[in-house]
């Protein structure tokens, strides 16, 4: 399960604690010299905390929520790394909803005035009658984490979409001033590397590569094929690599320890802890934050093994 969590109006969401690992990863670096304590990351999200129905002008309510409640904390701490929560408002208004109420208030306001409502007009009515039916509409809310690891200098969102991933970005770069946040890029591109590894048949040490492959052709026309839940004929392959398609998404396994996907983007999707990493979790932990905070460590350490491995196979990071 994402923790991209949906949920209407008056549910109560999953608990973080059960939601264990991130699922998409989308990574950033920390600038090497920016440092922050805990509370001092807090008190800055305090200034953009949630609160439940506050739009004005804009059709998402977004701001910072506590890991746990019960703590009173944005900034969940676990040793040198730090999980923020950002949740995201949505009124549930469809259009056709909107479109009848204005068609039925500029009827009125027809009769009134004698003479057809204008185009500008028609967009006040509108905005007006949308500004209307905004509070009695259904909230349904999403919960995006990210996690800062200042030890290694790693931001990482578990997002499955750039849109998600920009909220968060965009909502820290209006209180730390500057944003100490920068794109990850390597030296080798990962459509190259990965084209590279098909090509010769072989992943770089420590990976193997799984079954789901896509390949896509740089020209206009972006044809593509995929090979999904099998390993693609050899000869097939290579007759689309020399075509000049290459991969843009390729499913791989780092030490027998982690599965995941890889696209040319630099994500890493269906991120997922193997057998040989669930045995050796400490399930002795009967107080729910410590259970959270054992597996959080977990995967912190495991995470980032896999980052700077996928460094080198990529012949490492680009100096900005």
């Amino acid at each position: 399960m994402s923790t991209e969590l949906v949920f209407l109006c008056g549910q109560i969401p999953y608990p973080l604690e059960s939601v264990m690992w991130f699922k998409n990863l989308k990574v950033f670096r920390l600038n090497p010299s920016w440092k922050i304590t805990a509370a001092e990351l807090d008190e800055q999200l305090q200034k953009q905390a949630f609160t439940e129905g506050v739009f004005s002008s804009n059709p998402l309510n977004m701001g910072w929520t506590a890991i746990f409640p019960e703590t009173g904390s944005l900034v969940h701490a676990i040793e040198q790394n730090y999980l923020i929560n950002l949740r995201v408002e949505k009124k549930l208004l469809p259009a056709s909803v909107i479109n009848q109420f204005t068609k039925a208030k500029a009827l009125e306001v027809e009769e009134q005035q004698g003479y057809k409502v204008g185009r500008k007009q028609m967009k006040e009515l509108k905005e007006n009658v949308t500004d209307t039916l905004r509070p009695r509409a259904f909230s349904i809310y999403r919960d995006t984490r990210a996690w800062f690891d200042m030890k290694n200098h790693w931001l990482v969102i578990d997002a499955g979409a750039s849109s998600k991933s920009d909220e968060i970005i965009g909502m820290l770069a209006k209180v730390l001033d500057p944003l100490p946040v920068k794109s990850f890029i390597t030296e080798t591109s990962p459509s190259v590397a990965m084209s590279a590894w098909l090509k010769n048949d072989q992943a770089p040490a420590d990976f193997s590569i799984d079954q789901d492959t896509e390949l896509k052709s740089m020209g206009d026309d972006r044809a593509s094929v995929r090979y999904a839940r099998h390993n693609p004929d050899p000869e097939d392959l290579a007759k689309q690599l020399n075509t000049g398609k290459v991969c843009t998404r390729l499913a791989l396994t780092w030490q027998d320890r982690i599965s995941f996907v890889l696209n040319d983007l630099m994500d890493i999707k269906k991120l997922q802890a193997l057998e040989i990493i669930e045995q050796n979790r400490d399930l002795s932990s009967v107080d729910d934050i410590e259970r959270f905070d054992t597996d959080m460590a977990l995967m912190f350490g495991e995470v980032n093994g896999l980052l700077l491995a996928l460094t080198e196979a990529l012949d490492g990071e680009k100096e900005s």
